[in-house]
C-alpha cells in the first residue's frame, strides 16, 4: 500500500482569519470555505491544508514539511512576517531546518535533509 499527499487538518479559532493569514504570510491560495464558515482549505504547490473552527482551547498540531531549498523558503517566509520560533540550522539528525507557529499555535518543522 502506497500514501498519497496526505492533507492535515489544523485545528484553528476563526476558519477565515486563518486562511487570510496563510494567504498573506505563507503565500497560499485560499481554495474553500464551508457555508458555516467552520471548515476552509488552502492550497501551495501540490500540498493542501484544511482548518476546522475549534472552541475553546486549542491542541496544536505539529507539522514536517520537505522543502527543496529551505534556505530561499526560510528568507521569503522571514521576510513575509512569519512567526519564526526555532532559527534556521544543521540539526545533529542530518537536517536543515527552521519551524514557524501560526496565529493558533500550530507548528511547522521545514526541513531539508543534509547529506
Amino acid at each position: 500500500m502506497n500514501f498519497n499527499q496526505p492533507v492535515p487538518e489544523l485545528p484553528v479559532a476563526d476558519v477565515e482569519k486563518a486562511q487570510q493569514y496563510y494567504r498573506d504570510v505563507f503565500g497560499c491560495k485560499i481554495e474553500w470555505l464551508h457555508s458555516n464558515r467552520e471548515m476552509g482549505a488552502v492550497s501551495s504547490g501540490e500540498a493542501a491544508l484544511f482548518f476546522r473552527k475549534t472552541e475553546g482551547q486549542i491542541m496544536p498540531s505539529v507539522n514536517w514539511i520537505y522543502a527543496e531549498d529551505v534556505d530561499a523558503l526560510y528568507q521569503k517566509l522571514k521576510e513575509s512576517g512569519a512567526n519564526i520560533v526555532d532559527e534556521i540550522e544543521d540539526k545533529p539528525w542530518r537536517h536543515r531546518q527552521f519551524t514557524v507557529k501560526d496565529l493558533d499555535g500550530n507548528l511547522f518543522h521545514i526541513h531539508h535533509e543534509l547529506y
